[in-house]
């Protein structure tokens, strides 16, 4: 682009200015993108998404987990609090340049309070293609029963 001169009343108040260019937006949009997502997550720390689910009386915490080892996680129940932690690592970059990271790394942990009628002796914890699923089943006496009627 050829630049263009402004002319104002005294030389010393003359400016360079360049025409609009179409792809000014995109210009910008790439030149700082990099910038903006960092800056946009600078000081959050990593929280792994977490659904709760009832089924057949037993409540399930499916966490999204994806890049992490069995060994990397850790669950713990103290009263009926039930904590989960661990730590995404960074992945190996195998010659790779990072343009654009969006992927959280570093430790994270989690705590639930569970109801005082769940079974905290039973809880299982399964971990497959990135999704640790947790079942903690209830107690017994609270599931619902169906009760005869004599006549």
């Amino acid at each position: 682009m050829t630049p263009r001169i402004t002319r104002s009343e005294s030389p010393d108040k003359q400016r360079t200015t360049y025409p609009a260019s179409p792809f000014r937006l995109f210009e910008d949009f790439f030149n700082d993108w990099a910038f903006r997502s960092i800056e946009s997550r600078r000081g959050q720390g990593w929280t792994p998404a977490v659904d709760i689910l009832e089924k057949d009386g037993n409540v399930h915490l499916m966490v999204a987990l994806p890049g992490l080892d069995e060994k990397d996680i850790e669950l713990k129940v103290e009263g009926q609090v039930l904590t989960i932690k661990g730590e995404r690592k960074i992945q190996e970059s195998d010659g790779y340049t990072f343009h654009q990271q969006e992927s959280s790394f570093g430790p994270f942990s989690r705590a639930f309070t569970l109801p005082d009628t769940t079974d905290l002796n039973s809880i299982k914890a399964d971990y497959k293609n990135g999704i640790l699923t947790i079942t903690v089943p209830q107690k017994p006496e609270v599931k619902p029963r169906t009760i005869k009627v004599n006549i």
